[in-house]
């Protein structure tokens, strides 16, 4: 099972009243993951006091957990209610001694607030759900708030802003601890979006809005098959039956990039999937993905991540640990 005696272990970690839509992402996610036909995660939700616990939306939820599971977890994900809230103690402390111990620590939506509150966050970059961000700024002035991301990494510490970008940042610890082509292939079996970056201290960018509209969805579905061949605004329009100055305008309504910056990321991404799964020479990588050239290739993933592209294959091959590793990934 690649390489693992046991499945990854995460805590998730229920703030009072927790939101139903953040609860449900790690299990929609990390439950997805198969590795040789063995789970990836095993997935525990508990609370401070094991019992009922309320939710935003006025039910009350049964938690069977009490918080000494999370000695025993690999990451620890503090989902958040979406509003203004002060933690736990009980959790604060639990947090802390995760962290001393090591542990990733992660956070959803205002559940920043708790790994704020443990002083987890102090020098740190970090983020929460745009309406709570003034009060966190306000209440934790240690911590270095990043807005206008989806998430944010810095060290064994992950927060994620509101509501979907969990989604993101659950996609985003799958790809790291098994790769691109595992994460890619959770995101089509839960139909959301493939991994997208957010924020993070190695690989410091800008990340793609989400989406918002389904006017150009199948334009992109087409592009995204073909990102190896040449696409131009035209081939993009002319896929669309809209003029290209039409489709400039509702693709950036519905991604906030113009089309060819959207169709650029995309290869960026193709060609970090290639790199992690495949032993491709980087011209064929180049030309896989629709950037060309090695030289090209270099260019676009030094400015994406700080590394060129030996250098990140290096870092982050999934070969020899369960990934793909034939020329057959590329199609």
């Amino acid at each position: 099972m690649n390489q693992l005696s046991r499945p990854r272990r995460v805590a998730v970690v229920a703030a009072t009243p927790v939101s139903m839509f953040n609860l449900a992402i790690p299990e929609l996610l990390f439950e997805r993951v198969e590795i040789d036909g063995e789970p990836g995660y095993e997935t525990v939700i508990c609370a401070p006091e094991p019992g009922p616990v309320p939710t935003t939306g006025g039910l009350d939820l049964h938690v069977r957990q009490g918080l000494d599971i999370v000695r025993d977890a690999d990451t620890v994900l503090v989902v958040g209610t979406g509003h203004r809230y002060t933690p736990d103690p009980r959790t604060v402390t639990a947090l802390r001694e995760a962290a001393a111990a090591g542990k990733r620590i992660a956070s959803i939506c205002s559940g920043a607030f708790a790994l704020a509150e443990a002083g987890l966050l102090d020098g740190r970059r970090a983020t929460t759900y745009w309406n709570q961000a003034e009060e966190l700024r306000r209440r934790y002035p240690e911590v270095d708030l990043t807005g206008d991301v989806l998430y944010v990494q810095d060290g064994q510490f992950l927060t994620a802003s509101g509501y979907a970008a969990g989604i993101d940042l659950c996609l985003h610890m799958i790809r790291t601890d098994y790769g691109a082509a595992v994460a890619n292939e959770v995101a089509r079996l839960a139909l959301v979006a493939p991994v997208r970056p957010g924020g993070q201290t190695q690989f410091t960018h800008t990340p793609l809005p989400p989406e918002r509209g389904e006017v150009c969805a199948d334009t992109r579905g087409w592009a995204m098959r073909r990102l190896d061949q040449p696409l131009t605004l035209t081939d993009l329009a002319r896929h669309a039956g809209v003029s290209v100055r039409t489709l400039t305008r509702r693709f950036h309504a519905e991604s906030g990039v113009s089309p060819l910056q959207w169709l650029l990321h995309q290869r960026v991404e193709r060609a970090r999937e290639l790199l992690e799964t495949t032993a491709l020479p980087m011209d064929q990588v180049a030309r896989a993905c629709g950037l060309g050239t090695a030289d090209s290739l270099r260019a676009h993933v030094v400015r994406r991540t700080g590394l060129t592209p030996s250098a990140y294959r290096a870092q982050f091959s999934r070969l020899g640990t369960g990934a793909v590793a034939s020329t057959s990934s590329v199609a």
